[in-house]
């Protein structure tokens, strides 16, 4: 498609609610758009984003994302689909060409709020987990797993609390690393009370760990959010950061909506070689099949400058 036909297609998205333009007509032109064009990144959206348009089901929405352009996804509760679930999944994942991102390795709030304690059951419950991620990720041929080491214990001081998370991530990294599967710890910005704070925390963490299987998970919405000077930061960090994640700031809406300048964040990140996933882990501004076909153009419109 020229760029007439794509300006085109972003001029009917802006005037569905001003002129009253029928929704059949915007679809036929995103339609076109995404059988002449994959993206330059890899975005990877996530169940529930597109189920106006492909329904509830969700490999039928993975079906609809692959006709869109897009050639990965993201399912972070994956771990918790049942096994015939899974493979479901992982099949008509292999069948297109597509990549999974992230599944969360999720033990339950047990472990998530308390390795920093250092306890024992609670890490021998990270273990178990991290075992049943391994065997879940072979069913759907995924390469990352998000890892949330929890919340701050008062009782301990900063440094003992450090220690254990390190230790932690050893015993999981030891798990991963046989099978080249990378756990991405995310620092977030929910609470104050969660232990990962800023990107820096994380960074030293890995580099503790040492280990392939250990890397920064870097969530642009939670980073703005948290510390801001994206790019510096992210080139401050490079080295031991394995994915990235998308939202805009305010509202966790995708890009274009906030405050982001993700034009120039996606070519830095572009320019800097990245070809890894790019987690859609964000809500819509629109709802029902409107906002899906903006937030499809909001992509569009961000990548559109990158080079392939």
């Amino acid at each position: 498609m020229n760029r007439a036909e794509f300006l085109k297609a972003g001029a009917l998205t802006a005037g569905l609610a001003s002129t009253g333009t029928l929704l059949s007509e915007v679809q036929a032109a995103h339609n076109d758009l995404a059988a002449a064009k994959t993206f330059n990144l890899n975005y990877g959206p996530h169940e529930g984003q597109f189920e106006n348009h492909a329904g509830k089901s969700f490999t039928d929405q993975i079906q609809y994302m692959y006709d869109q352009g897009f050639r990965s996804i993201e399912d972070n509760g994956f771990l918790g689909r049942s096994v015939d679930q899974q493979k479901k999944i992982g099949d008509l994942l292999a069948k297109l060409g597509m990549t999974m991102g992230v599944f969360v390795v999720d033990g339950g709030d047990n472990w998530k709020t308390s390795l920093t304690t250092g306890k024992k059951e609670f890490v021998d419950k990270f273990v178990d987990t991290c075992k049943r991620s391994v065997e879940a990720a072979k069913r759907c041929n995924a390469k990352w797993l998000t890892v949330v080491p929890g919340f701050y214990e008062r009782k301990l001081p900063y440094g003992n609390q450090f220690a254990n998370v390190v230790e932690a991530m050893r015993r999981g990294a030891e798990i991963f690393e046989p099978h080249g599967l990378v756990m991405v710890l995310e620092t977030l910005s929910d609470t104050p009370e969660l232990f990962l704070q800023q990107t820096h925390e994380t960074y030293a963490v890995c580099k503790a760990v040492q280990s392939p299987s250990c890397k920064i998970l870097y969530d642009i919405y939670h980073m703005q959010r948290t510390e801001g000077d994206l790019i510096k930061t992210i080139e401050r960090c490079w080295d031991e950061i394995a994915y990235f994640q998308v939202g805009d700031n305010p509202g966790r809406k995708e890009p274009g909506t906030g405050e982001i300048n993700y034009k120039n964040v996606f070519k830095y990140i572009h320019g800097r070689g990245y070809r890894g996933v790019m987690g859609m882990e964000h809500g819509k501004s629109v709802g029902g099949k409107e906002g899906e076909l903006k937030l499809i153009q909001s992509y569009r419109e961000a990548d559109q400058f990158l080079k392939a």
